[in-house]
């Protein structure tokens, strides 16, 4: 292994490594490059390895950085290996300050060497951002560059892995949201690599169509704003008297952008989390700096000019870090295009905009004032410095059809390897009907539906405990644990 150094945390014995992976996996494969022979293959994977390389990217390689974690009492001992699957679109494994500080982390290190890769672009992982993606050249070359970084090349990544670093010893998957999208990805394409998979609220529909997703989506919307207001009824007034102030212009966010309407809409992002409207209700409750901070008290003092209102600097620096991605810039380029498997019928065309504009309920002078969720808009890459030097890969992106390849639903409905799905019933991100009509087309597959946890249920300390109790009760760790 390429180790770059090891160190301790409270409670964890950490290797921080980083190995070369192919910036185009197209004309090979993990296993041909590894010159490993009879590892897991499939009619994915032989389809791409045929493919030629972009005559733009031969050549180039990006460096996969990854920590190992063990216990302290574990060093030494050969326990086998889960990689974590990271959520997002776009986001970097996750740093810790001690086994409790991710839920999920204090049981796996009891089993496992804990693998947390920084999935290509993001972290330390060859990262991606304004100043990457102005030196790939125009707008053609700069979106052929960002398809390299969908799910398809990830998880040759995390193969090429593998095999080469863990002698292809076979591992378990945990799979947090977008991270179980990429583990259907892994499993149509390299069935049998994978001893056992876990997933949390991260099963995608497939066949996959973003349309569908946000036909789901905004409905979910609607009912989690309504639940800010039914918790907390003096929000409702005071986001209407924010939309007042914010449409009449020059309110700063911390990094010089503009706070417009539909930025002030999208705080409602982290409705499908726990404690998301607790959160939101908090930074709300600090909007305005004028008496005791009440909506009456905001008026009085601008003589009941919406456009004098003040607006307190916790709030601002609040709202920017609710709703910036500096730190992963992908999360947002990414987004609808994580729904791209293949050739497509049609360009994805900005679905989430066009599923916006047919519901008036979300029109920014519509009262109550409706929040959005995760859903990515062309706004988004005129008003966010982070995202502006992406905005022309955006529009050539939105416009394309030609993708590569996901799931192969004939190789997912034989699966052998055990995959145990955690379904949060009411997860505002992913719908769980759809995820049930998947999982009832995946081999050896076993659903936990369950009410009691929010999206990010993963990162408290119960939900990955009990999906490893069910498996093992199930002898689907048989050989593994």
């Amino acid at each position: 292994m390429s180790l770059l150094s090891s160190y301790y945390l409270p409670g964890l014995a950490v290797e921080d490594r980083a190995i070369d992976v192919p910036l185009d996996w197209r004309g090979t494969s993990p296993a041909q490059l590894a010159g490993v022979q009879g590892a897991p293959s499939s009619p994915l994977a032989e389809a791409s390895a045929a493919e030629k390389c972009d005559p733009a990217f031969e050549g180039r390689s990006l460096r996969l950085f990854y920590r190992v974690l063990c216990a302290p009492e574990n060093v030494g001992r050969d326990l086998p290996y889960l990689v974590f699957l990271q959520g997002g679109p776009g986001g970097a494994g996750p740093r810790l300050t001690s086994p409790a500080s991710d839920g999920w982390v204090a049981e796996a290190v009891r089993h496992f060497r804990v693998i947390l890769p920084d999935q290509r672009g993001t972290g330390r992982s060859s990262r991606v951002d304004g100043a990457t993606i102005a030196r790939e050249g125009d707008v053609a070359a700069q979106a052929r560059f960002l398809k390299r970084f969908l799910a398809d090349s990830i998880v040759r990544d995390f193969e090429y892995l593998r095999l080469t670093e863990l002698g292809g010893a076979r591992w378990v998957t945990l799979g947090q949201s977008y991270g179980g999208f990429l583990t259907l990805t892994y499993l149509s394409t390299f069935s049998g690599a994978a001893a056992a998979s876990f997933t949390c609220g991260g099963i995608p529909h497939v066949p996959a169509r973003a349309d569908e997703v946000y036909a789901h989506t905004f409905p979910r919307m609607v009912a989690k704003t309504s639940l800010l207001y039914e918790r907390y009824p003096d929000d409702e007034r005071r986001l209407a008297l924010l939309a007042e102030r914010v449409a009449a212009g020059n309110v700063r966010l911390p990094d010089g952008s503009s706070l417009s309407l539909r930025r002030l809409q999208s705080l409602g992002q982290g409705l499908g989390m726990k404690p998301g409207h607790e959160r939101l209700h908090n930074l709300l409750d600090l909007a305005f700096t004028a008496g005791d901070g009440s909506v009456e008290a905001a008026l009085a003092a601008a003589g009941g000019r919406a456009e004098k209102i003040e607006l307190s600097p916790a709030f601002l620096a609040g709202a920017w870090s609710a709703t910036n991605v500096a730190a992963n810039p992908l999360y947002w380029v990414l987004q609808e295009l994580i729904y791209a498997d293949g050739e497509l019928e049609a360009p994805i065309s900005w679905a989430a905009e066009r599923a916006w504009r047919e519901r008036p309920e979300f029109d920014p002078a519509a009262r109550p004032l409706m929040l959005t969720g995760e859903a990515c808009f062309p706004w988004m890459f005129e008003e966010m410095p982070e995202l502006r030097p992406f905005a022309g890969a955006m529009e050539r992106l939105m416009a394309d059809t030609s993708f590569g390849r996901l799931y192969d639903s004939a190789v997912l409905l034989a699966n052998e390897t055990p995959l145990q799905a955690a379904v949060y019933f009411d997860d505002l991100y992913v719908d769980s009907g759809l995820q049930l009509d998947t999982l009832g087309r995946v081999g050896a597959s076993h659903a936990w539906v369950t009410n009691e946890f929010e999206h990010d249920g993963l990162h408290g300390e119960h939900v990955f405990k009990h999906l490893l109790n069910e498996a093992r009760d199930r002898g689907d760790l048989a050989g593994v644990l």
